[in-house]
């Protein structure tokens, strides 16, 4: 059976995720640390103890080739695409073997940009479309994953 698994820290469609994952029979998985602590029903949740990165690490250690990881961190979605894993962020963006290594080297300079005392505008809020093309993609990738499965 197909399997998404959720880094559910901060992710603001799990109760989409779930919805979509008993819609077509796949096995939903929700990763939280304990300062996110989330159960719902049609789920199962696995806790881990907080650290950096820890439920990255539980996450990528349970990935099978085939599943789908709902994330928004590009490291972890680079782990999952090298394990022949699905990786989708919370807005409907396919993380893909062509767009990847783009997005790592934003992040990075990101990060060295910040660290040298600048400052960078944060994201946009959270929109309804930015939900509707989320559930959009991830029905249509749970469906070419059907199909490959039957």
């Amino acid at each position: 059976m197909p399997t998404i698994l959720v880094d559910a820290d901060a992710c603001p469609v799990v109760n989409e995720t779930i919805q979509i994952a008993i819609q077509y029979g796949f096995h939903c998985i929700l990763i939280c640390d304990t300062t996110h602590e989330i159960h719902r029903e049609g789920a199962e949740t696995i806790i881990v103890s907080k650290g950096a990165d820890a439920v990255d690490f539980v996450l990528v250690n349970r990935v099978q080739k085939g599943d789908i990881v709902v994330t928004q961190d590009y490291g972890l979605a680079a782990m999952v695409l090298a394990k022949k894993g699905h990786p989708i962020n919370q807005n409907g963006r396919l993380y893909t073997d062509d767009n990847i290594d783009q997005l790592l080297y934003a992040r990075h300079h990101a990060q060295k940009v910040r660290m040298g005392g600048g400052r960078l505008r944060g994201p946009k809020k959270r929109a309804k479309h930015n939900n509707l093309k989320f559930e959009k993609n991830l029905k249509e990738l749970c469906e070419r994953i059907a199909e490959i499965e039957n």
